[in-house]
């Protein structure tokens, strides 16, 4: 249901002023009529239907007014978004969440009059394209695609040229592409979980800070590994970066990225961390599940790193060797380390 509009009035000697909290539409739809509710309890006939997201006919937003703002209809069984009437609220809505439902399509005619939007979050449906549905949508500057059906970057993702956060986690896309334009404006881009083999057509992002690529197939085909990180040269803004789960052989390829905050190469095949020490703005390393072999290079690497806080090595051939000292040698090795693996430091 809706929120409560709140008003308050202050009197002045010259003049009263009125602040209005625009109203929040969090939308639970009715029974859909053929005998399933929305928390999902059915009778055996109903099943099919409520599998394609059916909710019947009628405007399930008649009690919401025009100005709405924020609207938020949540594994509602959708299907469809032409009963919802969202065209009643383009020259308002900011915030349109549709999260869990099975929308498969996007239609240009109702986007197209949405032009105030912001943030469109449209995680875990069934779309497979978006076509030209979102390309009115200027003022976007937040997009969830996550857990989808997407093989591809849309294309028309070049027209939404206010953007600084996207997530496609969770789709089949296999190549990085339709990005060139958002090179100004992009700061965060989530693409782990898809099936992507090189890290290319970033180059125009500049201003990126946050890189997904966890859970993906970086390597080289011949060998179901990469000998090194290529593709980032451009990127000399990145403050986070995520490559867990690769192929990753070498942790190379970063001369470039000397703003890098937290740098995740967890579950890879990297045997030693050379080529790291310029990187001296780094507070997180992750490399668990690696083939580090000792800790005798640890020192020399990162302890030119002051502002080293965090590093994960648990699941690598040292953590084994080692054994109870394995954590006391590190914090000896790094005294500027506060938190080894998932535990804090603590020295006598």
């Amino acid at each position: 249901m809706q929120d409560s509009e709140s008003i308050s009035v202050n009197g002045g000697e010259d003049k009263d002023f009125v602040v209005v909290e625009r109203p929040t539409a969090r939308v639970v739809l009715p029974a859909n009529g053929n005998g399933a509710d929305v928390n999902g309890d059915t009778d055996d006939e109903s099943h099919e239907d409520e599998e394609q997201g059916e909710v019947g006919e009628g405007d399930y937003l008649e009690d919401f007014p025009d100005d709405t703002e924020d609207l938020e209809l949540i594994h509602a069984r959708l299907s469809s978004l032409t009963c919802l009437r969202l065209e009643r609220f383009g020259n308002y809505l900011k915030k349109l969440c549709l999260r869990q439902n099975a929308v498969s399509q996007l239609d240009p005619e109702v986007f197209g009059v949405l032009k105030k939007l912001e943030e469109l979050d449209l995680y875990d449906n069934k779309i497979k394209t978006v076509g030209e549905a979102l390309n009115e949508l200027t003022n976007l500057t937040t997009l969830d695609l996550s857990f989808n059906l997407l093989r591809n970057v849309p294309e028309g993702i070049s027209h939404l040229t206010s953007l600084k956060t996207v997530y496609f986690v969770q789709n089949r896309i296999s190549k990085i592409t339709s990005l060139e334009s958002l090179g100004t404006t992009l700061r965060s881009l989530e693409l782990g979980g898809n099936r992507i083999r090189h890290i290319e057509g970033l180059e125009a992002l500049v201003n990126l800070e946050e890189l997904w690529l966890g859970k993906n197939k970086l390597s080289k085909l011949e060998s179901n590994r990469i000998t090194k990180i290529e593709g980032l040269e451009m990127l000399v803004n990145l403050e986070e970066l995520y490559l867990s789960h690769n192929g990753i052989e070498r942790l190379e390829g970063l001369e470039n990225n000397l703003k890098l905050k937290t740098l995740d190469l967890g579950t890879n095949f990297i045997p030693s961390i050379e080529s790291i020490s310029h990187l001296t703005s780094l507070e997180e390393l992750w490399l668990n599940g690696n083939k580090i072999p000792t800790l005798q290079e640890l020192e020399p690497q990162l302890q030119s790193i002051p502002t080293l806080e965090t590093i994960y090595l648990e699941g690598n051939p040292c953590q084994q060797a080692e054994g109870a000292n394995y954590r006391r040698k590190i914090a000896l090795a790094l005294p500027q380390v506060k938190q080894i693996d998932a535990t804090y430091v603590k020295l006598p």
